[in-house]
């Protein structure tokens, strides 16, 4: 008589069971779209036309450090000094990936000095008075000979 019962639950069991792994397979509900944004909404920046942005006059200086072994080098130190300045102006860091960005001013002439622990500086001028808007710039630094990095 206990066999009977045994079978029943058991066949209980994997029916309700096969109902979840079922109902688990079905596609979710649609979701309702989301709010729509008002006609007047203004565009954000990246959309907008340089004259109006307030970044017309902008001149983009970037660029990649490696090492000499043509590996990024992350962390090298980036100072950019007008040609006729001796005081720098934008400071940054290259990241994880040895890569840099820095906004200047159009119309002049710049310096791009890297520095990095255990590698010798290495300098570049860029001309951001030639009608193009960005510079490419790429820095292969060199070991240091006879100084412990």
């Amino acid at each position: 008589m206990r066999l009977p019962i045994l079978h029943s639950a058991v066949l209980a069991c994997a029916l309700v069971a096969s109902s979840v792994l079922l109902r688990a397979q079905d596609p979710p509900a649609p979701q309702p779209a989301p709010p729509q944004q008002p006609a007047a909404a203004p565009e954000s920046s990246s959309k907008q036309s340089p004259s109006k942005s307030g970044h017309a006059d902008d001149f983009l200086v970037r660029g990649t450090v490696f090492t000499q072994d043509g590996f990024a080098l992350p962390g090298a130190e980036l100072h950019i000094r007008r040609a006729s300045e001796k005081k720098f102006r934008w400071d940054t860091a290259s990241n994880s990936r040895g890569e840099f960005a820095v906004r200047v001013k159009m119309g002049a002439d710049y310096q791009v000095v890297v520095r990095a622990k255990g590698y010798q500086e290495q300098s570049l001028a860029v001309n951001a008075a030639t009608g193009e808007r960005v510079k490419e710039l790429v820095f292969r630094m060199q070991r240091q000979t006879g100084k412990k990095s």
